[in-house]
């Protein structure tokens, strides 16, 4: 079975009047979970570490520079029927730029309840138990 190593990023937009928001994004029809909505992030590269790749990967597909160091989370290992996948999961909430679809994917900011509501990847109800809980 095929092993992908993806490494994600809960971009948070830190605002204490409205509550934070998370950046998301819509996975395109034709991608494996097409139209489900996801949290940025991309496959880690032969030789390039979870953290390395975040960054790259969110400057190419969303257009920000993520600052400093962003802090693992947690991971999640698993499996569909098609391939077995770990994900890298941080937090980023220092990054200059503007978050944006880059790659002409739909994307917005998001409240926690809206966060909710939209259909994500199986992979993904982790992270969003994790955000209900803190």
């Amino acid at each position: 079975m095929k092993v992908v190593n993806v490494a994600v990023g809960i971009i948070i937009k830190r605002d204490s009047m409205d509550g934070d928001k998370y950046f998301v994004c819509r996975r395109a029809a034709h991608q494996h979970q097409g139209n489900k909505w996801e949290f940025p992030g991309g496959k880690v590269d032969t030789g390039e570490t979870p953290r390395e790749a975040l960054k790259r990967e969110l400057k190419e597909e969303v257009g920000i520079d993520v600052q400093g160091d962003p802090v693992l989370e947690f991971e999640i290992n698993h499996k569909y029927p098609d391939k077995h996948v770990n994900l890298y999961i941080f937090t980023v909430d220092a990054f200059k730029g503007e978050a944006t679809g880059n790659e002409g994917q739909e994307a917005k900011w998001v409240n926690l309840p809206t966060l909710s509501s939209l259909e994500f990847p199986e992979a993904n109800a982790a992270i969003i138990s994790h955000l209900q809980s803190n």
